[in-house]
């Protein structure tokens, strides 16, 4: 068992540190203020290999592991948690068609979106199928070459700005569930999409978040991604992989957190003594730098569980997810109380930080949702033994 990181992972940091310090962290404030969707930036690290980092090379990704990955993706975060996530969405998006459309459609698609030239947003939740997403009712129905698609899709990253839409819809009869959906790539501009208002977000100002409506969208049937009915599957493998990068977007906030926190308690003074001289705040730091430790921990471990195929990944990266993005919260959020009244104003990112990270609690699925999750795999014969 290897905990140290490999050359190559050191190398993946340190470019990626490099990236982020350079054309990320100077800029996330105005992002954030101004609403701005650093689209060019997000093509530059398209350049980098950012936008494709677990799709295969021959599509002209990267080729990494989840491990390597989260490596990276926690050294963007640490500048953006904001971009940094929307680049992990995209990555999932894109990983989905490389991994399970017909050639056709990869060699179409796939390389573009790797390389950061178009952008994608992942299309499942909608206004009445949240958690319950297999309950989803926008409507793919075949046309003879063509698949004809009605309903609308809500809270959807980069909706209206991104070029391309990988949407799971209902091609099964109404009470199908899970079983009855299937997966697709559709063009964003494509006739009948509309988008609705930008939503007033807490936090994750620097993506843009809509309602996306589909009113008779026609697109080739070739454009499937799967099989009919393979949708629901697909979609939820993408997201073993999307909750262990929320994960580490956490931590990547919760990091740069616990930073500003430790400076902080060197540079101010309170009763002729620097914070750092208080034993109630040297606890409250070394409790936060243990539960980042302990989150980052369960995160790496869940992507070497994905990587490895193990039988129980689905529940490591549950668990991950669940505890990374409370305990990461918990961090950013004690990092703000250090710093006082400071760490409520914009001057400095605490409250940034704080906003942003929230989110991760919410999406790629709820951490209630997590618990669900976890709990219904723990009480089947032999899975407490399995995961010792």
């Amino acid at each position: 068992m290897e905990f140290n990181l490999t050359e190559d992972q050191l190398a993946f940091r340190d470019a990626a540190r490099a990236f982020a310090e350079k054309s990320m962290a100077p800029h996330a404030a105005q992002w954030d203020a101004e609403h701005i969707f650093p689209v060019e930036v997000m093509k530059q690290a398209g350049e980098m290999g950012f936008m494709g980092m677990y799709t295969p090379e021959a599509l002209g990704g990267m080729g990494l592991s989840r491990l390597d990955t989260s490596v990276i993706v926690e050294e963007l975060a640490m500048a953006c948690p904001s971009t940094a996530a929307f680049i992990t969405i995209h990555n999932m998006a894109t990983w989905m068609v490389a991994s399970f459309a017909s050639d056709d459609l990869k060699q179409a698609y796939v390389p573009k979106l790797a390389s950061g030239e178009w952008l994608a947003s992942y299309c499942l939740t909608e206004p009445g199928a949240g958690s319950d997403a297999a309950s989803l009712r926008t409507r793919a129905v075949r046309d003879g070459d063509s698949y004809v698609i009605n309903g609308s899709k809500m809270f959807i990253s980069g909706a209206g700005a991104t070029d391309i839409l990988v949407l799971m819809a209902r091609t099964g009869d109404a009470d199908s569930g899970a079983r009855g959906i299937s997966t697709f790539v559709i063009p964003a501009d494509a006739e009948g999409i509309s988008y609705g208002k930008n939503e007033e977000k807490m936090g994750w100002h620097s993506q843009p978040t809509r309602m996306v409506t589909l009113e008779d969208v026609r697109i080739p049937a070739s454009n499937r991604v799967g099989e009919e009915g393979d949708g629901f599957a697909i979609a939820m493998k993408g997201l073993d992989g999307g909750r262990l990068n929320i994960a580490t977007c956490s931590l990547g906030g919760a990091q740069a957190a616990l930073l500003r926190a430790r400076n902080y308690m060197h540079e101010r003074q309170q009763f002729g003594k620097p914070l750092a001289a208080f034993q109630a705040l040297q606890f409250k730091l070394a409790d936060m730098a243990t539960n980042l430790i302990a989150a980052r921990q369960m995160v790496r471990l869940g992507a070497f569980k994905l990587d490895s195929a193990d039988p129980e990944a689905t529940l490591h990266c549950a668990m991950a997810k669940r505890f990374a993005t409370d305990a990461c919260f918990d961090v950013a959020n004690e990092a703000l109380q250090l710093h006082g009244g400071y760490g409520y104003i914009r001057e400095y990112p605490l409250e940034r930080y704080v906003r942003d990270l929230r989110v991760h609690q919410i999406l790629e699925g709820t951490n209630e949702i997590m618990r669900l999750i976890i709990a219904r795999r723990l009480l089947e014969d032999g899975v407490v033994e399995a995961i010792q």
